[in-house]
């Protein structure tokens, strides 16, 4: 087994304890109560109450005892939650004091422990525009911790980003109903009808991480910007207004068609930004999901 660079290890250490301790501060319940199991299953019998449904009387115990009896049953809670994360190569950027890629790590670590508390198994999809990596779905802290590595140390071999390709290697792996978070900035091609299939048979929640860079930048007069996925150079003078508009308004576009698209199919979407708290944008949209259950 390869060693774990010292930098890479320590990440991984503050990562696991500060994760750890906010799903147990904020966390606590919100995930449990947000996903439903994958079924009920028959726990017992009990003496009718006042309020039971009358449906679930089991007629053979009330006539063996002559006194009305009701099945009692409980939530098969084990899920299978998969974490399917864009690596491309504009993952990489950031104007704060971290990079996407390196706050992505930590939402996807979040999630993993907020579900292994629950018992739940935790599987990792890494793409960019190919399938970079596949972690099938396990339990345990030691699996965990090798989904965080793999988060912060892995070296994806292609730039660009197919959302589409990796919705279909989804349904090739996963096809079990399970909670899947796609993590992305989705910059990608079209695909919207993968994310519609995928949606039909999981619990599918995006998570949109975004840099606020990419929606505005200073005025420095003529700068050169590059494309991270594509290598493609451009010079404007960010001093213009009309170049500072079409800038934001094409960003907030991609962002509103994804949210539309995701409101058309049923899917879950979360809004983070690198320069706010992404754990209370969880905590949100986990305490919405209970309401709505």
């Amino acid at each position: 087994m390869t060693a774990i660079p010292a930098d890479i290890f320590k990440n991984i250490r503050r990562i696991q304890i500060y994760t750890s301790r906010t799903v147990n501060d904020l966390l606590a319940g919100a995930y449990h109560s947000a996903f439903k199991g994958q079924g009920m299953e028959f726990e017992d019998v009990r003496e009718y109450q006042s309020g039971d449904e009358v449906r679930s009387i089991d007629w053979n115990v009330t006539a063996r005892f002559s006194h009305p009896y009701v099945k009692s049953f409980r939530e098969e809670r084990e899920l299978t939650v998969m974490l399917i994360v864009d690596v491309s190569a504009s993952s990489r950027f950031g104007s704060g004091e971290r990079l996407k890629s390196e706050l992505i790590a930590e939402i996807g670590a979040l999630l993993a422990f907020s579900a292994i508390k629950n018992n739940d198994k935790v599987g990792l999809i890494l793409f960019s525009s190919e399938i970079e990596k596949y972690i099938p779905p396990a339990k345990g802290v030691r699996h965990v911790l090798r989904v965080i590595r793999e988060l912060l140390a892995f070296e994806p071999v292609y730039p660009g980003t197919d959302i589409a390709a990796a919705l279909k290697f989804l349904g090739k792996v996963q096809r079990r109903q399970g909670v899947c978070f796609l993590i992305s900035d989705f910059i990608s091609p079209d695909y919207s009808h993968e994310a519609t299939l995928a949606a039909k048979r999981h619990d599918l929640i995006t998570v949109a991480v975004r840099d606020p860079k990419e929606y505005s930048f200073p005025r420095m007069g003529l700068i050169t910007l590059r494309d991270l996925e594509s290598g493609k150079m451009v010079v404007v003078d960010s001093n213009h207004d009309a170049v500072q508009e079409s800038f934001t308004k094409e960003s907030e576009k991609r962002l509103e068609g994804h949210k539309s698209l995701m409101n058309r199919i049923g899917a879950g979407f979360i809004d983070i930004r690198a320069d706010r708290d992404y754990a209370m944008a969880i905590q949100r949209f986990f305490k919405t999901r209970k309401r709505r259950r």
